[in-house]
Parts: structure tokens; sequence; C-alpha cells
């Protein structure tokens, strides 16, 4: 498959503080890929590098198989780019802006603007200034679908909006879906897990890991392993279980490298006897909670 965007220990750094630290990342053609953390953790730092607004300190990044340095003037009319402060010009009305759009991008495609206005009920005569936060998030988007672009780089695009409207710029996202690949900043993890492909978690400007959000989800589980009498945790647990908490008869952790086979025996090689033993899914949310409480790993490890 083909790497829409790549970066090799992309770094940026202010001064003191740095916001990216050696990051890799490889997002493939027809994904849907969402890039989570905490505020502050790296994610609009990142974009603005990959989009070619700020300047890296070191490494590399391409997007559509172009050094992210050469971005610029024709490379746009290919991405799509969306901010969560996105800067549009609230003088105009939505039509005028749509109309002065269309110039710009070879692939504009009117038809496709007619449906977008219908379904996001976008008034073409009313001036943006009157538009409510989530009509000019509606607008933003419509702007970019339009011309079909083979990436849409989307910022915290679902920040202090209403369910409805969320759901309504996130139908018209998978709608897109099939003709471009999605890079999506985001912390609101509950909608993120509705509908991407793969995953990437930012901590302190740090790649915790990046993956298939399939995988993710089979590899972490919640255990609650129950015993006869009150049971101590025994020292040192195995690297990959998590917040492990005794309380009574009763012991739980997370495991992030949860095997159907394999992990039976090791909490038995820990354990020895246990009453019952129990093995819970994990939705995105707990799986991020659980990593942003796991502070000091390498990068790429989890």
């Amino acid at each position: 498959m083909t790497a829409v965007i790549r970066t090799d220990a992309l770094t940026k750094k202010y001064r003191r503080l740095t916001a990216l630290d050696q990051v890799n990342v490889e997002v493939q053609e027809g994904a849907v890929y969402a890039l989570v953390g905490r505020n502050g953790a790296g994610k609009t730092t990142g974009i603005k590098v990959l989009m070619n607004l700020i300047a890296a300190t070191s490494g590399r990044a391409e997007v559509l198989g172009i050094d992210t340095k050469q971005i610029r003037g024709k490379s746009y009319t290919q991405i799509g780019y969306v901010s969560e402060n996105q800067d549009i010009p609230e003088w105009m009305k939505v039509g005028a802006l749509l109309e002065y759009l269309r110039d710009f991008y070879p692939t504009w495609d009117r038809a496709l603007e007619d449906s977008l206005i219908k379904q996001f009920e976008l008034p073409r005569d009313r001036k943006i200034k009157a538009l409510s936060r989530g009509m000019k998030m509606k607008l933003a988007l419509a702007s970019t679908l339009a011309f079909h672009p083979k990436l849409i780089v989307l910022d915290e695009p679902f920040g202090g909006l209403d369910p409805l409207v969320r759901d309504q710029l996130i139908e018209g996202l998978l709608e897109r879906a099939e003709e471009s690949t999605l890079f999506i900043s985001s912390h609101d993890l509950a909608e993120i897990e509705s509908f991407a492909s793969h995953v990437g978690y930012l901590e302190e400007g740090k790649l915790r890991f990046s993956e298939d959000m399939t995988a993710l989800a089979a590899r972490f589980r919640e255990v609650e392993i129950t015993f006869d009498a009150e049971r101590p945790l025994p020292s040192p647990l195995p690297a990959s279980w998590r917040q492990a908490q005794a309380s009574g008869t009763i012991v739980r952790f997370v495991e992030s490298q949860f095997d159907s086979e394999k992990t039976p025996v090791e909490i038995q090689r820990v354990f020895g006897e246990t009453k019952e033993v129990s093995f819970r899914p994990m939705g995105l949310r707990a799986i991020f909670l659980s990593m942003a409480k796991k502070k000091e790993e390498p990068q790429g490890a989890a």
C-alpha cells in the first residue's frame, strides 16, 4: 500500500519545550487515522508541520509523496485542511465564499457542492459572521470536500459541537472516505472510536503507539482475578500488566498484550491457584486512560 503521510524522527522544539520528539508514523492510503492525546500533547504542532505552516527542527515528513517543506500552491489542491480555529472571512456570505473558492481548485465539483449545502443545511445567502460555530465548521468541511481532495486533514474538528452537528460532520466525512485518506486529531475519543480505522497516541510529543484499531482492541483487556483468600500483589509483575491493584480477595489489572492462550498461563505462573479469572474488552477511552497513566515508556512501546 502507498503511504500518504510518512514521518521519520520528526522533531519540533520551542527553546526548552519539545513539542514533537522523534515521531515516526505512516498513514496508508484509504485509512481513517486518528491522532489522539491530551491537549498540549503535540497534535496541532504535528499537523502544522505536515501542512508546512511551521518548520520542523529536525527529521523529515512527507505528504502525498512530497517533502512537506515543498508543500505550497498547487499542492493544496489535493489536500483538504480544516482546523478547530478555522480562519474564514466572516464578512462574506456562504454562497460568495464557495464561489470564490471554486477557481482555486480544478477538481471542484459543483454538483457535490450543492449536495453538501443541502446535507449540511447551509444558507447560501447568510453572512458567515451570523453562523453558529457548528455551522461554520460545516461550511469549512463542505468547502474542503467539494474538490475531492486525496487527503483530508482535520485538527480537533468536533470540539465544543453538539452531538447532532458532530454526527452530521462524521456522516459527511464517511461518505467521502472511499476516495480520500482521513487524518484527524482529536481528544474526543467516543467519536473517534466509532469510525477510525487506525489510531496513534501522542503523549508529551512522543508517539506511544500507532496501529490498527482492531489490533489495538484485541490486545487490551481488563483482568479480574478472584482468590479464596486475601492475596497481596507479588513483585515484580509482568511488564505488560498495568494499574495492578489488590483489594481483599480480588486482583485487577490491565493486560496490554493479551493472548487468549499465553495470558492465562502467565497468570497461573505468577499467582498459582485462582478461584476465577475474567477478561473484559476495553473501549478506546479506557485504553487511552491506561496509556496516560503509563508515563515512562520508550517510543513505540505499549
